[in-house]
């Protein structure tokens, strides 16, 4: 009903699923008339006129580039919507493929072990085994869930709101040596469709890791994998679809999102609210110190995250080229005013910086500068920068007071608030010079607010579904002795 209502209003009229393919298709028709033309160079005027004529109906030919396709007439516009283009290994970039396969590597480092790290070392000494194990174990679990539907989901040009079932266990993946056929997205037609595959994987997996932060030392581990696996599918890959395939509803709408605001951010921010409201406070919240078992864990961790982010901005370019420089250097710039401004807040009001600080601050410019990183330049990045450092130590502080939640982690408050402050913020400083789109504020209102809607009202029926079957909570006792020991057995010595 939501998506419904949401579209009645922002549809763009005549607007068709099969447009998505659209440039493929011209392309690959381009290829397909080249070679008779070649051919026959000496035909008479009359002749040459002719031939137009007759390619004309060649153009939404089948998307497979291959000289079967003339065979295949009957199935042409479906095929070009759902199936990847097949090539020659003649056409991929090989410096494009060794930047994304390097960037791929650099993106799931921030996960395993970045995240597992940051987060490890700000829990308790007897949730640290189990806040780690939650970080691996979901890169396992959506590793399987990517190659099986995900992926198809989120990435098959099927229409406005999701996927196709077509791409099911990555059918039509295809890599022959013998015949140096190769298939590539429709999105990225220089690099392997494998390792597209491999790079969104990486996103896939960080975006629900992010939400364990919100539940931590609480809540049970097999609650948590059956939630995480039905996020994903219902939750991320739709979103994941709207905003990254070309003809989803919110990138027609206008919506940028360079490398995950929205899409990552505002989407485990808002999930790990919820979570944190539904599964409840840890005992003693408010009331007790929660000392951090070893910030040298959590700045290592953070340390972790800043480099791989490198990866997962300048990535989403998907090309070794400028724009993947620009977003190196507006990640780094970002970053760094982020960190001095966090610090600076803390030092007007506490009198001193703390590591805990640093490595928060750090990690709210990653999250803003997010979205507008392949869109904004230097000057952008600044001020992007110093907004997070603004608003993210406000929503690690008075904001998180203010909603009551015991966000044990400060998902919402870092990655949600940075998030938002990113993505709005990415409208005012997009520039048309660096990626030949105009920002705009309303258009990147719509998709953060599409996002907490959708992302907040699912998540919090998923939880109800799982609170029902197995439980979310662990018991009194079980929390007292820790997770470590009540969840897995485990203790650090």
């Amino acid at each position: 009903m939501l998506i419904g209502v949401l579209n009645a209003l922002l549809l763009v009229p005549g607007y068709s699923s099969a447009e998505t393919a659209t440039p493929v298709a011209k392309d690959q028709s381009a290829a397909i008339v080249a070679p008779p033309s070649a051919d026959v160079p000496d035909s008479a005027p009359a002749e040459a006129e002719a031939v137009p004529a007759a390619a004309e109906p060649e153009v939404p030919a089948p998307v497979m580039a291959t000289e079967e396709h003339e065979e295949d007439e009957d199935t042409g516009p479906e095929a070009s919507a759902t199936e990847p283009s097949v090539i020659g290994f003649d056409k991929i970039s090989a410096g494009d493929t060794a930047w994304m396969l390097s960037s791929t590597a650099l993106v799931l480092l921030m996960t395993i072990p970045g995240l597992a790290l940051f987060y490890g070392g700000m829990v308790r000494k007897r949730n640290v085994l189990s806040t780690v194990l939650q970080s691996f174990a979901i890169t396992c679990l959506v590793t399987v869930l990517w190659v099986v539907i995900g992926y198809s989901l989120a990435f098959t040009p099927n229409n406005l709101y999701i996927g196709s079932l077509d791409r099911v266990m990555l059918n039509g993946l295809t890599y022959i040596k013998e015949t140096s056929q190769i298939s590539v997205s429709h999105i990225a037609s220089t690099i392997p469709e494998s390792v597209f595959i491999m790079f969104q994987l990486t996103f896939a997996i960080i975006t629900p890791a992010l939400i364990t932060g919100a539940f931590a030392e609480r809540i049970k581990f097999s609650a948590m994998m059956v939630f995480i696996a039905i996020w994903t599918v219902v939750i991320y890959a739709p979103i994941a679809h709207w905003v990254w395939e070309p003809g989803g509803w919110l990138a027609s709408q206008g919506v940028l999102d360079f490398a995950g605001g929205t899409v990552v951010h505002i989407n485990a921010g808002v999930a790990g609210l919820v979570c944190a409201y539904m599964v409840g406070p840890r005992r003693g919240y408010g009331k007790e110190p929660f000392p951090p078992y070893n910030l040298v864990y959590t700045m290592i961790g953070a340390s972790l995250l800043w480099v791989g982010w490198f990866g997962f901005n300048a990535g989403s370019a998907v090309a070794s080229d400028g724009r993947a420089g620009m977003a190196m250097l507006a990640t780094q710039v970002a970053t760094g005013t982020a960190v001095l401004t966090w610090m600076a807040v803390e030092w007007v009001r506490k009198s001193r910086a703390t590591l805990l600080g640093a490595c928060s601050g750090a990690v709210a410019g990653l999250v803003a500068i997010t979205p507008a990183s392949g869109f904004v330049d230097v000057k952008g990045a600044l001020v992007i920068g110093i907004a997070a450092g603004l608003f993210c130590y406000w929503g690690a502080t008075g904001l998180k007071r203010l909603l009551g939640a015991d966000d044990a982690l400060d998902v919402f408050g870092i990655h949600g608030v940075g998030g938002i402050v990113g993505a709005i913020l990415t409208g005012v400083f997009a520039s048309k010079a660096i990626s030949g789109a105009e920002g705009s504020v309303v258009s990147q209102c719509i998709g953060v607010l599409v996002t907490l809607v959708y992302s907040g009202v699912g998540t919090y029926i998923i939880l109800q579904v799982v609170d029902w079957v197995i439980g979310l909570r662990v018991s009194p006792d079980d929390e007292q002795d820790g997770l470590d020991i009540s969840q897995h057995a485990e203790r650090l010595a």
